[in-house]
């Protein structure tokens, strides 16, 4: 799973960066510190796997994880090559989604790259690049279909939806706002708009709102515009996170609870993140290791498999199922054996999270 995290310059980009991956990214009060996008991998916690370990005494535990971006900041004009545009907008296209940093607290200290604090002309400014550099893809793509349907009928349906796509972009929305079915998604998607990739804005707030965020005026605006176009938001605390990401496990605890939080930015980020991508995790565990792996909702068992290996997609035959929960009730997989909750599923079985899977194959 990559995320790219983006925002304008200064607004706490990178700060969060190093916070979420300790990956020691350079963060400094002038524009265009973050050049090449810097790239930290974290592990998703996932406390089940604590238990697995324990109960199948694994020698070890694999965490599934993220693939963070740090995406250099950009300023008007973008989408025409100003600042790092066009290198910031190639970067865009490689993630599934994007983390949209945007500044909710006053600091004298630190510039604003547009003079004052303003979150929506901020998330706007960004948009307005995405949009413009998206216009210029599809016009593209216009001029060519035009040239194909003189020879070819059938090419109507994908001129129809460009024309739509279009003219959304030029009223200044995002491409994501528009419906499609599940055949002209698959087409969409294969244009790799940046406007269409799924958006989840991060709002970087002051220690003083770390419990009632509601009561920032600046984290409501968001709120109202992300509903506008279905993304989601969450509320996050740079220079917290960087005092958490200096902490060992026991520490990071008592520290939240000194804060009166139950969970650190980082966990509400990834928790966002799988909301927004549609992703869960299904577990799998033996005395060799206890992992998690994603994949997306509505993953049928065979194509679960192939994320271990492409042979046990191939050569299918069960998956030997039980949800965690079940399972840690039992205390183990002999006792839940006994009382019948270990299920036989087929090539149909449609996976659920906290599944936790022995699947059987023949290559």
């Amino acid at each position: 799973m990559k995320l790219g995290i983006v925002g304008l310059p200064n607004v706490g980009k990178s700060t969060l960066f190093n916070a979420i991956t300790s990956a020691g990214a350079e963060s400094a009060n002038y524009p265009f510190c973050t050049i090449e996008p810097n790239v930290g991998v974290v592990s998703v916690p996932d406390e089940r796997l604590d238990v697995l370990e324990e109960m199948f005494n694994s020698k070890k535990k694999i965490p599934t994880a993220i693939e963070f971006f740090d995406i250099a900041g950009l300023v008007k004009g973008a989408s025409k090559g100003e600042g790092l545009g066009n290198k910031f907008l190639s970067h865009i296209r490689e993630v599934e989604a994007i983390v949209h940093v945007v500044r909710c607290f006053e600091d004298e200290n630190i510039t604003h790259v547009e003079g004052n604090i303003d979150p929506i002309r901020d998330i706007e400014i960004i948009n307005l690049e995405l949009i413009l550099s998206d216009l210029e893809i599809i016009n593209k793509r216009i001029t060519k279909t035009q040239k194909l349907l003189k020879g070819d009928k059938s090419y109507q349906k994908e001129l129809d939806i460009l024309n739509k796509i279009k003219e959304v972009l030029e009223a200044g929305k995002s491409a994501r706002v528009l419906d499609f079915n599940e055949e002209e998604q698959k087409f969409v998607k294969s244009l790799n708009l940046l406007s269409n990739k799924p958006v989840l804005y991060a709002t970087n707030i002051s220690e003083e709102y770390l419990n009632n965020e509601d009561e920032n005026k600046y984290v409501q605006k968001v709120k109202e515009y992300a509903k506008q176009e279905n993304s989601e938001v969450i509320a996050i605390c740079g220079k917290i996170e960087s005092e958490i990401a200096e902490l060992d496990e026991e520490e990071k605890k008592e520290f939240l609870q000194e804060l009166g939080l139950k969970e650190s930015g980082l966990d509400k980020l990834i928790k966002a993140s799988y909301k927004l991508l549609g992703l869960i995790s299904f577990l799998t565990a033996g005395p060799k290791e206890s992992r998690a792996w994603t994949i997306k909702k509505g993953t049928k068992a065979p194509q679960a498999a192939g994320k271990i290996h492409s042979d046990m997609e191939k050569g299918f035959i069960r998956a030997e199922v039980i949800n965690f929960k079940d399972l840690n009730e039992c205390g183990s997989m002999t006792a839940a054996k006994e009382k019948g909750l270990v299920r036989l599923e087929g090539k149909d079985y449609v996976m659920e999270d906290g599944d936790v899977v022995i699947f059987r194959f023949n290559v």
